[in-house]
């Protein structure tokens, strides 16, 4: 991989901790529209890395099934484009697995940057974090929740949280997919 801003920058999408429409902290679903977006954002942009969070073994099972079929199965061979974008997915089963992943790459701890839609949160603006990149080799571990959102807990244990995106409504609740895309361009696009 080249040497640009998203080489030091990894995607996380967390399937827990996250939590529900009410509160509760809850395991969710990996969706295979989520696994692709992602994936091809990561590609286009020049991330290092997209890592699928999730403890439960049998979506663990389904994403690497998903995988194998467009990266070693009929489906890479079908579209090579698809193939390119799923292979910078790695599924693991914590959080802490990927942060091992990228210290051991790289021989440092990554910054984690939580994201949240919650408008009084944020201590980072898309502006820092680019800088943040350009400016430093230290990798980043940009962490995305599903769901309602990654749990207070793990928020409150990230090193920064970017603020939420805002559009010109009151309206707010992008999917991850669109949010991740938005994100992406602010941080590496031109």
């Amino acid at each position: 991989m080249t040497d640009c801003l998203g080489s030091r920058l990894y995607v996380a999408l967390v399937h827990y901790p996250v939590i529900d429409k009410n509160g509760a902290t809850i395991a969710s679903a990996v969706t295979n529209l989520d696994l692709h977006d992602i994936a091809r954002a990561c590609r286009t942009y020049g991330v290092a890395g997209y890592f699928i969070i999730t403890p439960l073994e049998d979506q663990m099972v389904l994403v690497q099934r998903i995988l194998d079929h467009w990266t070693i199965g009929a489906g890479g061979t079908y579209n090579p484009k698809r193939r390119q974008a799923l292979e910078l997915v790695r599924v693991r089963a914590t959080f802490d697995a990927a942060v091992d992943q990228i210290s051991g790459a790289h021989g440092q701890r990554p910054r984690i940057v939580a994201t949240t839609a919650r408008r009084d949160s944020g201590n980072l603006s898309c502006h820092a974090l680019r800088e943040m990149l350009a400016g430093s080799a230290v990798p980043v571990l940009l962490a995305l929740g599903t769901a309602w959102g990654l749990c207070g807990s793990f928020i409150d244990a990230a090193d920064y949280v970017l603020e939420p995106l805002k559009g010109t409504c009151e309206y707010n609740h992008l999917s991850v997919r669109s949010a991740a895309a938005i994100i992406l361009d602010r941080l590496l696009g031109e």
